[in-house]
């Protein structure tokens, strides 16, 4: 069993900064790929972006291409979300997700364990 907590959400303006961040309990958690989601007000789930079990694949949506980055240190179970020049469309609640497959994914269905979310609201 894994369980995650996400930390690093909050308010910003736009064209600012924030780093969320995961920290993953469980021995298995480096073999996992692990990946961060949001949900925007009225919108589906969508994949933000995904790293794979050694971190050296990742994915990103079209839409925070160049703004994000999603990094891992599997020593302290942990994985981050950089996220720089913020547009209010970024508003969401953000969850990460792990998924026992260690490889990327980007459907919601794929991914095993789910945290309970953190809110970013960046204002324009």
């Amino acid at each position: 069993q894994v369980q995650l907590v996400e930390s690093g959400g909050g308010l910003v303006q736009a064209g600012g900064s924030l780093r969320l961040s995961c920290v993953a309990s469980g021995r298995t958690f480096s073999t996992y790929a692990l990946g961060w989601f949001r949900q925007g007000p009225g919108k589906e789930r969508e994949c933000v972006a995904v790293i794979n079990w050694s971190g050296a694949s990742t994915y990103y949506a079209d839409s925070v291409k160049g703004r994000f980055t999603i990094s891992r240190d599997n020593a302290y179970n942990m994985m981050y979300l950089q996220m720089n020049n913020l547009k209010p469309e970024d508003t969401a609640v953000y969850y990460c997700a792990a998924r026992r497959a260690g490889i990327i994914g980007t459907m919601s269905n794929e991914y095993d364990y789910w945290g309970q979310g953190t809110q970013v609201t960046v204002s324009s």
